[in-house]
């Protein structure tokens, strides 16, 4: 910060960033600092600095919105007229008899053509510059198909890594408009990830989740909005790795171990019970936490769960289903007959709890191990007794390679089946 005395004030001087020449037609700015105290004044600067910043932008927004607007009425009166909106460059290039259509469509007043119809007709209104942080907040709205189904909770998980993603890219490379974003801007963001997975020992995935989720913002809003951008989002993705599996607890370690006396004792109890609800029905953990009293049927003849897209988006339409609860599972389950308000909207933090107490307590049977594994070790203890593969994928919510006929068979022959395998 540069701060220059003027007469007896102290004032900040700043070139003006070519990024705001559109709204700030100065090239230096002089802004008071309202002291004659230098070192009160170096104190003050920065605030002051970002405090013009922030002027500067919502200035930038409001022009934004504004040529959006222009933008979209013109796409909207060309329809009216019977005609897809073009732009100027296409429409120039339209067959002779197309254009000549566009031009007689075009209402007049005194012999004068309307400009503002014209404009539209033709194409001859400038798609708006819409930046990367504009085009995320486009993408909610056009997107919103996509989550209308997802619990709090989900739509926080689905939002985080696309915001993540723009980030970034902002970050290395500026709030660009996205007609501006070149081959070399995506390489270089492509660079960028190369050196993190470098320094960092990170995983291509990360990149490339990166890429996908910028890369569908982009392709979404020049799309709907009807931009017709070409942007330079092909041949990006990293090579992965071979994928790491889910390490499945062996069953003598979650007897000997998981469900020694005293084992679990220190996790939090809504935890510790759908911990051990996972040992006997190898559900997920975010389907278990979601569980309303509804979904859980502790008196009927055979105790069950169901799993229903009640509070969240299920995983798959095969995801919805009934699974028998027994043994420790149901011992647990019967303290909370009502769900586990505690995860029901953040099950993120479920995993995260449950994993870093199997951590500090020694009960992770490798470091790989999760407590996902537990949902392998059921359908490894499935497999080993020779469980019909109908009722194994019926339970694990999987799909079936061909159609599913009848319904399964009954809850009390499934938990039959289940017996001899659980704890």
């Amino acid at each position: 910060m540069t701060v220059m005395l003027r007469g007896t004030t102290w004032n900040l001087r700043k070139r003006v960033p070519a990024r705001y020449a559109a709204v700030e037609p100065r090239k230096e700015l002089w802004l008071s600092l309202h002291t004659d105290s230098k070192a009160e004044a170096e104190a003050k600067a920065p605030a002051i600095w970002r405090a013009q910043i922030e002027a500067w932008e919502a200035r930038l927004a409001g022009a934004s919105e504004d040529a959006e607007r222009r933008f979209q009425a013109a796409q909207d009166l060309a329809g009216k007229r019977g005609f897809s909106w073009l732009p100027l460059a296409e429409v120039t290039h339209l067959p002779r008899a197309d254009l000549l259509k566009r031009i007689e469509a075009i209402p007049a007043h005194s012999q004068q053509p309307n400009r503002q119809e014209a404009a539209a007709i033709l194409g001859a209104v400038s798609a708006p510059q819409i930046t990367v942080s504009r085009a995320v907040e486009h993408y909610w709205n056009l997107a919103r198909d996509r989550v209308a189904d997802k619990s709090p909770d989900q739509l926080r998980r689905w939002r985080n890594p696309r915001i993540k993603a723009a980030r970034n890219f902002i970050t290395l490379l500026g709030d660009k408009p996205i007609s501006e974003i070149s081959g070399e801007d995506m390489l270089a963001f492509r660079g960028w990830w190369l050196d993190r997975i470098d320094d960092e020992g990170l995983t291509a995935n990360s990149a490339n989740k990166d890429l996908t989720h910028l890369g569908d913002i982009l392709k979404t809003v020049n799309k709907m909005k009807r931009l017709g951008l070409v942007l330079p989002l092909g041949d990006l993705a990293l090579k992965e790795g071979k994928a790491r599996p889910r390490l499945p607890f062996s069953s003598a370690w979650i007897r000997d171990r998981l469900l020694a006396p005293g084992a679990l004792d220190g996790l939090n109890a809504q935890a510790r019970a759908i911990f051990l609800l996972m040992i006997n029905t190898g559900a997920r953990p975010s389907e278990l936490a979601a569980l309303s009293a509804g979904a859980i049927h502790l008196h009927a003849n055979t105790p069950y769960i169901e799993i229903i897209g009640e509070n969240r988006q299920l995983k798959s339409v095969n995801a919805e289903r009934k699974i028998p609860v027994q043994g420790v599972s149901l011992d647990a389950l019967r303290d909370f007959p009502e769900g586990f308000d505690r995860y029901r909207a953040n099950s993120a933090s479920l995993s995260a709890t449950v994993n870093k107490f199997l951590k500090e307590n020694g009960l992770k049977e490798t470091d790989g191990h999760t407590m996902y594994g537990l949902r392998h070790a059921f359908e490894d203890r499935m497999l080993e007794a020779r469980i019909d593969e109908r009722i194994r994928r019926d339970l694990m919510g999987h799909a079936l390679d061909r159609v599913r006929y009848g319904l399964g068979g009954s809850l009390n022959d499934v938990a039959s089946r289940l017996a001899p395998i659980s704890f």
